[in-house]
């Protein structure tokens, strides 16, 4: 229709710089006019590109709240959008890795919560698949890596909690084989040491991410005889459930115990009391990681060993008391 070339068409399409504005509007507004859409398929066999990455989960059965779910989705989608596809799959789902391969994903990102993923990472860059891990350092690997400073943030929250005058304060643990849970904990028991103060090992009560873990652990506390005055929760679903273990033993909180949590997520400001957490960027974490690893496709670079930490942030709310 403009009597010009396939490759002027396919370039201004694409927006490439060596074609004139004039053209690539004009080539554009014939493309709305007729409701022409690029041969996906076509392209993919021409360029040896599949337009897919992948976006894997250690699990999607336990350990991965709905929350945590969206807001990594929500930011790695918000950056490849209209650009690829984005597939999202369960690591411990997968039967044979082989099907992970460089015909079906140009890119992966992987949101590691467990060294168990270790073996599925190794592939990945076995197979030379352009890759961004969010979450966790991986050793041994040259991978770029994406992630929060957890123990600094538990750090930051335990301190604030032991400059309110608790001196007897229970942790609910995330699950054990996460990384996160041992970064969180570290933290904790570091705020612990530099203040000076003993840890009673029997405030420390194992959870798993959840509502109900957090609820058995909140009901475990309550029935010791020697009581903290507060508990850090390792993440806000427990803390949820440990509310409610405090409300249906008679406790006002804060006035009798005080709580806390960690992720910040959208529930935790409409809480009552609202509770004191820390922010932890998972959605800039994704988005972060989601931009890395375009460039990678795009730049064609290879594997290469990189540290990046995004900041917590201590979020103040009602939930702590402040004791005499």
């Amino acid at each position: 229709m403009l009597n010009v070339s396939h490759t002027t068409v396919s370039r201004s399409l694409n927006d490439s710089p060596l074609i004139s504005k004039e053209t690539k509007e004009k080539v554009k507004k014939i493309a709305r006019k007729h409701n022409y859409r690029p041969n996906v398929s076509a392209r993919s066999l021409v360029l040896s590109k599949s337009y897919n990455i992948g976006l894997f989960f250690t699990t999607l059965k336990t350990g991965t709240t709905a929350n945590f779910f969206l807001n990594v989705v929500r930011g790695g989608n918000s950056i490849i959008h209209g650009k690829y596809t984005l597939s999202v799959e369960a690591i411990d789902d997968l039967m044979d890795f082989e099907q992970v391969n460089i015909r079906n994903f140009d890119g992966i990102i992987v949101m590691s919560q467990s060294p168990n993923d270790d073996m599925f990472i190794a592939h990945l860059v076995q197979e030379k698949i352009p890759l961004v891990i969010l979450n966790r350092e991986v050793v041994n690997q040259n991978v770029t890596t994406v992630l929060s400073d957890d123990i600094s943030g538990a750090k930051q929250l335990t301190k604030f909690i032991i400059e309110q005058g608790h001196r007897k304060i229970a942790i609910i643990e995330g699950k054990p084989e996460f990384r996160s849970s041992v970064k969180r904990k570290q933290g904790f028991m570091e705020a612990h040491f530099e203040a000076g103060l003993e840890f009673n090992p029997e405030f420390s009560i194992q959870g798993s991410y959840d509502l109900e873990s957090g609820y058995i652990a909140m009901q475990h506390i309550l029935s010791l005889k020697n009581s903290p005055t507060a508990v850090f929760c390792s993440n806000d679903e427990m803390a949820l459930g440990a509310m409610k273990a405090i409300k249906q033993k008679g406790l006002v909180m804060p006035d009798e115990i005080s709580i806390a949590g960690f992720d910040d997520m959208g529930f935790t400001a409409y809480l009552t009391p609202a509770l004191t957490t820390v922010l932890r960027p998972v959605e800039e974490m994704s988005k972060e990681g989601a931009q890395i690893l375009i460039n990678k496709i795009e730049r064609g670079e290879g594997p290469q060993k990189e540290i990046i930490h995004l900041d917590t942030k201590l979020i103040i709310r009602d939930s702590i008391k402040k004791l005499n």
